[in-house]
């Protein structure tokens, strides 16, 4: 890690300002920065710290929403009874990411921003090629292990997945990204590698989050969070969904589903066509099986990443069954 100079921001212009300049990187929780920094990824020039900054560390709920500062920490986002009761999958996410120590550091701007896990990615001295890294140089993951790689959202320039765990429930409940000048849905705010995989979201240079919005719906209060993963804790998903469940007076009949997946795809995979499967419909076992296998279109596998389109639509048939028995509505 090469030294750096050290900027103090007392307002969010003057940080924006600030990463304007060459060699600029915005420091909050420095959870990821710091790792980024240790193994050669990210090398800034000027650290600009945020974390003093007022006004953007607050949760705040009501009926309509939940508005919740860039700044605010992943723990207690994940302990804040209102989130938990009316977001439960948002909760969840957060509370079953990372370690605890982290989590009491990692603030959710920065959580959204969270570089890929790819192993060549993160091995600059080992790996110079990577297209994330050196625009053009090439993909050494594919033809390599992929164990953990994407299978939805690839391209032959990149199959690295997108790692996080909230990005994923806020993409199911239609959450947006506060930039202060503009608003991004969530979903549009991460990008498809295409042909510019170094590019991961839409946020401009001298842009920086300030908060998120998570609308309030019977989806997001009737939700879970379900995460795969090769050990219980400190680990990233297999595969993960983000469920959420409304159904008609009838007890039975869907009148809204939300499926999101997660450790599968190169940005937080929102599966529309399993949705659609299920509105109108009642919540059987042969239902929701048949209709989480659409979760996998497109989906395009690497050798050792093939399990993954199995593992996907089990998850996302396992906690749609489960919510479905939580609300009464299991035919």
């Amino acid at each position: 890690m090469r030294d750096f100079s050290y900027f103090r921001a007392s307002s969010v212009d003057e940080a924006r300002n600030a990463v304007l300049q060459a060699g600029g990187a915005l420091l909050a929780g420095g959870t990821t920065l710091l790792d980024l920094a240790k193994c050669g990824v990210d090398e800034p020039e000027t650290v600009v710290d945020i974390t003093h900054l007022s006004g953007l560390g607050e949760i705040n709920v009501d009926a309509s929403s939940a508005v919740i500062g860039a700044l605010a920490r992943m723990g207690d986002v994940a302990d804040h009874p209102q989130i938990r009761a009316a977001f439960p999958a948002v909760a969840e996410s957060l509370s079953l990411a990372a370690s605890a120590q982290l989590r009491n550091m990692a603030t959710i701007g920065g959580n959204l921003l969270q570089r890929t896990r790819c192993p060549y990615f993160r091995d600059p001295a080992t790996f110079p090629a990577c297209n994330k890294r050196n625009p053009g140089s090439g993909c050494p993951a594919i033809g390599g292990v992929t164990r953990n790689h994407a299978v939805l959202g690839t391209r032959n320039a990149c199959i690295a997945p997108y790692p996080g765990d909230l990005a994923v429930a806020l993409v199911a409940f239609d959450a947006f990204v506060d930039l202060g000048s503009r608003k991004v849905a969530v979903d549009d705010f991460f990008l498809l590698p295409g042909d510019t995989p170094e590019n991961e979201t839409v946020l401009k240079r001298g842009e920086m989050i300030v908060g998120i919005g998570i609308p309030a719906s019977a989806a997001a209060r009737n939700s879970i969070y379900l995460k795969v993963r090769d050990r219980q804790s400190y680990e990233f998903a297999a595969a993960s969904a983000a469920v959420g469940v409304e159904l008609e007076a009838d007890g039975k009949t869907v009148r809204d589903i939300r499926v999101a997946l997660g450790g599968v795809a190169t940005k937080p995979w929102r599966a529309r066509a399993v949705e659609q499967a299920l509105i109108g419909k009642a919540l059987d076992v042969e239902t929701v099986e048949k209709a989480s296998g659409l979760a996998m279109e497109g989906a395009v596998s690497h050798g050792g990443n093939r399990y993954k389109i199995e593992l996907a639509p089990r998850v996302v048939a396992r906690a749609i069954l489960k919510m479905a028995q939580n609300v009464g509505g299991l035919a």
